[in-house]
């Protein structure tokens, strides 16, 4: 049982009772035999609520489940699969042995020829170049780097290019959360403007109107969790653009690739050293795994954002190169490589050329609750500038400088944290920072229960009546003709909606989780780990929070904290390889 000591026993009430629903309609030679088997069942079920797909287990280990486990679901059906040293949850084999057969399909394909060869000359990073080659021989392509390696911008050239030598190009792109397909529409635009597309004529405005949208949008995925388009209809594109690939569970994915047509391009974008998802899988590290999709697979190297003498680079890549297995060293070779611990200060962004990170340890022990305000009020510091450009509004609502001004400042610091509770949890310090703005706020401004100017929200389910989506987020504002309401405004949607309207389930945003934050991007982002978030440390999770800062990061971290998320890295456990190569073969 030595594979299983990573993980805890699962004591969710609802897997110890399906377990022993299932071994009471199974026959055991003793009752021994019986928890045995239990016991096996419980261990794969902590795996899976890790995101692993099956468990690392011996032949002699999976003996107890008796009849309830077979190496061939062909033969006959069981709630448990075994192969190539795997235990399996029946469904999860099924979904890896489909994903496999797909993605085998698509690496084999044969697409509509598409000449780039006179469009070569608009990326000049070898990279960049070899990823809109890669696009224009293959059905699939994976293109993977860190921020600021510029995958959007490569991506508009390879659109734009398959735009104008396809004709009647029909192109989709999509991405796992409505945040992350928001994002890709803002950066595609951006790029779409660019001057030397736009020169040679290879923007036209139906690549201009292209709306990205969530996967379930574009599968068509109902309440029951099916997709409206598979493998017998598939998706009415030739180009099908995926963003924020690393977020794909082994689900999703599989209808996305059952989806897929034979003569459609699928182009996964991702960054690998981000968060996985959150359900089972790791698709796109899985696919990254496979030695015959090595010449679909392009990694941007070259980062514009994060130069190798600025210190948000220098943070990034010690995550990614860190090697030693000492908790004290580890944090002794970051303050060398990375930034020494100093007191947080204000920044002004204006005065920012280089990025940078200031870092700050949280104390081990707390003399007392006051000692904890004064952490928190140095994480207020980002919000400062927000403060006054919302007195300002307050105090001249219809004027749309400082309406842009209120946008402007929220959009440039955000609070990131692994915890929704405890000291320094999201609810901790949505709670204080709306204090603090509160305080500020002019004694004319009239708070309406949760609802005041200034108020950042979180959409956290989505909601296709007002045509929103889990995770976007907007801003409280007094009404544009009824000054005793409030309405919000949606910056990335340019969206209005009556704060009345919205759900209850609705949350306060000027802090949020590291995993809600994927997808995002600030120019000054704050980074707290408590104490109490150390066993939900990685060194993905911690990539992503740096990461999303464009300039600036304010990081305070817990010695032991910050210790376990540059020693822990993700891997999660897969059979892909195993499945891909038997289809493959």
């Amino acid at each position: 049982m030595d594979e299983w000591s990573e993980y805890t026993l699962a004591e969710d009430t609802w897997v110890v009772a399906w377990a022993n629903y299932i071994t009471q309609h199974a026959v055991f030679e003793t009752e021994q035999r019986r928890q045995q088997a239990i016991m096996v069942i419980r261990y794969l079920f902590a795996a899976i609520e890790q995101g692993n797909s099956c468990l690392k287990i011996s032949p002699s280990d999976v003996q107890p489940l008796g009849g309830l486990v077979s190496d061939q679901p062909s033969t006959h059906v069981t709630p448990f699969i075994y192969q190539h040293g795997l235990l399996y949850l029946y469904r999860h084999f099924i979904l890896e042995q489909r994903l496999a057969k797909q993605v085998q399909r698509l690496s084999r394909q044969t697409v509509a020829p598409c000449d780039s060869r006179p469009y070569h000359e608009l990326l000049t990073d070898t990279y960049q170049k070899h990823a809109l080659i890669c696009v224009s021989h293959s059905a699939l392509s994976l293109i993977t780097g860190g921020p600021g390696t510029g995958k959007t911008y490569t991506l508009a050239r390879i659109i734009a290019v398959l735009n104008k030598t396809i004709p009647n190009l029909r192109i989709a792109m999509a991405a796992p959360t409505g945040k992350a397909a928001q994002r890709m529409q803002e950066a595609l635009q951006y790029a779409f403007s660019d001057h030397d597309l736009v020169a040679r004529d290879l923007v036209t405005p139906a690549l201009k109107m292209i709306q990205p949208t969530t996967l379930h949008r574009l599968l068509n995925i109902g309440r029951q969790g099916r997709a409206s388009y598979h493998l017998q209809q598939p998706l009415p594109y030739d180009v099908v653009v995926v963003d924020e690939a690393s977020m794909l569970d082994l689900s999703l994915a599989t209808q996305l690739f059952e989806a897929i047509d034979d003569q459609t391009r699928l182009i996964l974008l991702g960054d690998a050293n981000q968060l996985t998802s959150v359900d089972v899988g790791a698709v796109l590290a899985d696919l990254q795994t496979v030695p015959a999709l090595k010449n679909q697979h392009v990694i941007l190297k070259h980062s514009r954002r994060f130069t190798s003498d600025a210190e948000i680079g220098q943070f990034a890549h010690f995550i990614q190169q860190s090697n030693t297995s000492d908790a004290v060293h580890i944090r002794q070779l970051f303050e060398q490589k990375v930034t020494k611990p100093t007191t947080i200060q204000p920044i002004d962004l204006q005065r920012i050329t280089v990025d940078q990170v200031q870092f700050e340890y949280l104390p081990a022990q707390w003399h007392d609750s006051a000692q904890k305000t004064e952490y928190l009020n140095r994480l207020w510091y980002g919000f400062e500038q927000y403060a006054v450009a919302v007195t300002a509004y307050c105090h001249q609502p219809s004027d749309t400088h400082a309406f842009d001004r209120v946008i402007q400042c929220f959009d440039d610091y955000r609070i990131l944290t692994a915890m929704h509770y405890g000291d320094f949890g999201v609810q901790r310090l949505n709670q204080y920072m709306e204090q603090q703005l509160l305080s500020e706020l002019p004694s004319t401004h009239v708070r309406q229960g949760d609802w005041y100017v200034g108020r950042p929200v979180m959409v956290t389910e989505n909601n296709y009546q007002l045509g929103l989506s889990n995770g976007d987020i907007g801003i409280c504002f007094q009404h544009r003709q009824h000054h005793t309401q409030f309405e919000v405004y949606f910056p990335s949607l340019n969206m209005w909606v009556l704060a009345t309207r919205l759900p209850k389930t609705i949350q306060t945003a000027f802090a949020m989780t590291i995993h809600k934050s994927q997808g995002s991007e600030f120019t000054h982002t704050a980074v707290v780990l408590e104490q109490a978030a150390a066993k939900l440390m990685s060194q993905e999770l911690l990539y992503t929070a740096i990461t999303r800062a464009k300039k600036v990061v304010t990081f305070l971290a817990d010695e032991t904290t910050l210790s376990s998320a540059l020693l822990q890295r993700t891997v999660r456990q897969s059979g892909f390889l195993y499945h891909f190569s038997s289809k493959f073969n």
